[in-house]
């Protein structure tokens, strides 16, 4: 001890290090071999090591359900508390803070927010089946509001909870110290409910989790008792109306899955549910017809289940629907107001494929199986049978452990009545060593001397019982009844005999088993009733979900679409005047064009590519608008330089005529790059929506970029002007037409230090454009004074020793409008 105290008392980082080169101090000596052995160790070894401790340490005591009561370590060691402080389902309920406090302190070091946040979960009947915990107060709701904090909230157990806690008291499981040794607590609760099942699980371990579904109590029961019937019996065969139809959600809804799906996920231990909402058209209503919502998938919040539907209401995506009004109490109810002559299977048809109020729900039936470690149980992903089975067994278990405690009670009970009935016929003589001993010592000495027990006499434990006898039990009567209490005790003692005695492992109709059958028989008839018993979640294996095109759900109505340059867009009912529409410092209005909100609209970017959308997704303001990367996914430095409207009373004919493929359609499109390089492209392939990360209609080679793209109908005479005072005009028809993505034809030769500003398409208009050099002067380019030439020349010089500082562009035209008739 001397020697340890010295080497923990050295100071300074090198005192073990000096203490080894003395070799005076045995602890350095140990330090060295410590620090040798660490060095030795590769750190991928030391690391994957710790790291497997940690990860095993996750799966078995944090993250994962066992199979036989369906709990988490936290939840257990909850429900164990509770129970040693008596918060039964008759009692009173306490402040959960005291709860969480015993729990943290005796069981489950971890943490007061992650055992409340389980103590609440187990009191939240939209979250298991059957909840175990009683809760008085705020324990959040379904539409995803937290719990009130635990100062303020109270609880107890509920009676299914009981059940669960049913056979503890007489150990019937194993029990194992806590983390500090100071006291025990039970490996495994000894449910007789079949727990993992009826109220599910959810965690997330290292590298595997878990999401098994709640089901029906009743069901799950019948599944256990057509196993024992059948121990052979397929995975199949328990999928059915006589057993386990399929989950039972605490929020209803529906499951769309067919049978042979459900039959899967049952066999293999995974799989995806098919969540739906149930609605009902209400038409008892005056005025427009209502669709009533009274359930939603499981796991979704309600609130913002109402809020999308609201947005997508306000946004026009859903223009059969007026508003979602949310009046639920203690049951769900959402109130679609549908407009006169909407089609209520059209509108949850939106709903299935845009909201959650369809959902999946993946199955992964994963948990801890026991192994020959009563401490420590396996991961494994089990089948509906496997889980059954587990479960039937355990409940052996606890009923071989239970009937064994029992009968060693009785023996103790049956020994003391023997040393009773022994002394009846002699209490006389009992009464006159009693009274002439000088105490309970002396007296208990005398007897057991009196009464040998090598003789068939009295034991030292019979003797201290019959010291400790009232002396009203001598009365005959009492006598009578010990006689009794003795036979009775006999007779059941035999009977547990017998029972222990039988081979019950394999041997399903042994007296074991039929007293497992009778206590899951008991669970049905005790919660035979609303709302354990019926089920909440509908099995529709023939649901049908409406065939339904995006344009079903746009109303069809002209409006303007305006963008920026700075690439801010807009959609207005009507932009009279685009110069005089609200944009942010410094910005300007690009283009404005018009069309229908069913009809699509594409913007151009510099880098080649073409972003489609319908008009109905562009957003709806009268003030800036939003920047166009909200709906496409821009590159970086990639802006947009045109937009075309695909409605056709905008744009015509832009189709190619299947009887002359080598001509271009009627109308299409041109497009020229900085480095002088042009193309002509079809419009049809970019008609309809795209993805957010658009379609190529140009290459542009590295350091160009795409100027602008304007619609042509090929008898259009094209204007080019180069920064340095170069200008030509060509016949647009000379420039290729490509069928796909290409880098064009040369327009204009350019010089290594000019680049292309910009250009235009006329159909004989004697002034083209309007240039401003960099000496002031404005200068217009016409047809009158510049001839057309052929492609791929160096144009004709404007200004001698000057450069084109920009070219002068008129204010934007008020975009078309249609006639309403």
């Amino acid at each position: 001890m001397a020697k340890r105290q010295k080497r923990n008392s050295s100071s300074g980082p090198n005192s073990s290090r000096s203490s080894k080169n003395n070799g005076s101090s045995k602890g350095s000596l140990l330090d060295a071999v410590d620090d040798q052995l660490l060095m030795s160790i590769p750190l991928r070894q030391a690391a994957q090591s710790r790291y497997l401790n940690y990860s095993l340490s996750v799966i078995t005591s944090r993250a994962l359900p066992d199979v036989r009561d369906g709990l988490k370590p936290v939840q257990r060691r909850i429900l164990y508390t509770m129970n040693q402080q008596g918060l039964n389902a008759t009692a009173k309920h306490r402040k959960c803070a005291k709860v969480v406090g015993d729990v943290m302190g005796n069981y489950h070091p971890h943490g007061d927010s992650s055992i409340y946040e389980a103590l609440v979960r187990m009191a939240q009947a939209f979250s298991l089946r059957m909840p175990l915990i009683d809760g008085s107060g705020n324990f959040g709701s379904v539409d995803g509001d937290n719990a009130a904090a635990m100062r303020y909230t109270e609880c107890r157990m509920t009676p299914i909870a009981a059940e669960v806690l049913s056979d503890l008291a007489t150990r019937t499981v194993a029990f194992k110290p806590n983390y500090d040794g100071s006291r025990e607590e039970p490996v495994v609760l000894p449910s007789r409910v079949p727990n993992l099942l009826v109220n599910g699980a959810t965690g997330i371990a290292v590298g595997m989790a878990t999401n098994i579904p709640p089901h029906n109590l009743k069901e799950v029961c019948q599944a256990l008792l057509k196993l024992l019937r059948d121990p052979e019996i397929r995975d199949y065969q328990l999928v059915a109306n006589d057993a386990v139809q399929g989950p039972d959600f605490p929020t209803g809804g529906q499951i769309i899955n067919t049978k042979e799906e459900l039959r899967e996920i049952y066999s293999s231990g995974q799989g995806t549910i098919k969540l739906r909402g149930t609605a009902e058209l209400n038409t008892k209503t005056k005025g427009s017809p209502v669709l009533q919502i009274s359930s939603i998938p499981f796991g979704v919040n309600k609130s913002s289940l109402v809020e999308r539907i609201n947005e997508l209401v306000y946004t026009g995506k859903l223009p059969l629907v007026i508003e979602a009004r949310d009046l639920s109490t203690d049951e769900i109810r959402i109130d679609l107001m549908l407009k006169k002559g909407a089609d209520e299977n059209m509108v949850l048809a939106y709903l299935y494929r845009h909201t959650d109020f369809q959902k999946n729900f993946n199955v992964n039936m994963t948990c801890l199986v026991p192994t020959e470690n009563p401490e420590v149980g396996a991961p494994n992903r089990l089948g509906l049978k496997e889980v059954l089975w587990h479960f039937l067994h355990f409940r052996l278990q606890v009923l071989t452990k239970r009937l064994e405690n029992e009968l060693a009670a009785l023996l103790r009970r049956i020994h003391i009545l023997e040393g009773y009935a022994l002394i009846f016929d002699a209490l006389d003589e009992i009464i006159r060593i009693i009274r002439k001993s000088e105490g309970k010592a002396d007296a208990a000495t005398k007897i057991m001397k009196r009464f040998p027990a090598e003789k068939g006499g009295l034991d030292e434990e019979q003797t201290d019982a019959i010291l400790e006898l009232k002396l009203y039990r001598l009365a005959r009567l009492e006598i009578n009844m010990i006689m009794d209490e003795l036979k009775d005790k006999r007779k059941r003692a035999n009977e547990i005999k017998k029972l222990l005695d039988e081979d019950s492992e394999d041997n399903y109709q042994s007296g074991r088993w039929t007293i497992v059958r009778t206590e899951i028989e008991s669970l049905i008839e005790a919660y035979n009733k609303d709302p354990f018993a019926k089920r909440q979640s509908v099995i529709n294996t023939v649901a049908e979900e409406p065939e339904y095109t995006p344009e079903d759900f746009i109303v069809a109505e002209d409006c303007h679409v305006m963008v920026t340059k700075d690439g801010w867009v807009k959609r207005q009912k009507l932009i009279a005047d685009p110069s005089k529409s609200r944009v942010r410092q410094g910005d300007e209005v690009l283009t404005c064009v018009s069309g229908n909100t069913v009809a699509a609209i594409g913007f151009f970017s510099s880098l080649g590519v073409c972003y489609t959308t319908r008009m109905i997704d562009i957003p709806a303001s009268t003030g800036f608008g939003e920047p166009i990367q909200k709906l496409f996914k821009l590159k970086d430095g990639e802006r947009i330089i045109a937009a075309i409207s695909f409605d056709n009373r905008v744009i015509g004919e832009i189709k190619e005529n299947p009887k002359t493929p080598d001509l271009c359609p009627p109308t299409h499109a041109l497009a020229a790059t900085s480095n002088g390089f042009a193309l002509r492209f079809g419009l049809a392939n970019f008609a309809e929506p795209s993805t957010r990360s658009g379609r190529r209609y140009a290459r542009v080679a590295p350091g160009a970029s795409v100027i602008d793209v304007v619609t042509i109908h090929g008898s259009e005479v094209i204007l080019a002007v180069s920064e340095n005072c170069r200008a030509m005009v060509c016949a647009a028809e000379e420039v290729n037409y490509l069928s796909g993505a290409g880098k064009g034809v040369t327009l204009i030769r350019l010089t290594e230090n000019d680049r292309l500003l910009g250009f235009k398409a006329s159909v004989g208009d004697r002034d083209l454009m309007t240039v401003q050099t960099n000496r002031g002067a404005k200068k217009t380019i016409s047809t009158a004074k510049y001839r057309v030439t052929a492609r791929g020349g160096r144009g004709t010089e404007i200004q001698k020793n000057g450069k084109i500082s920009e070219i002068v562009t008129p204010p934007p035209a008020a975009p078309e409008t249609f006639d309403e008739n």
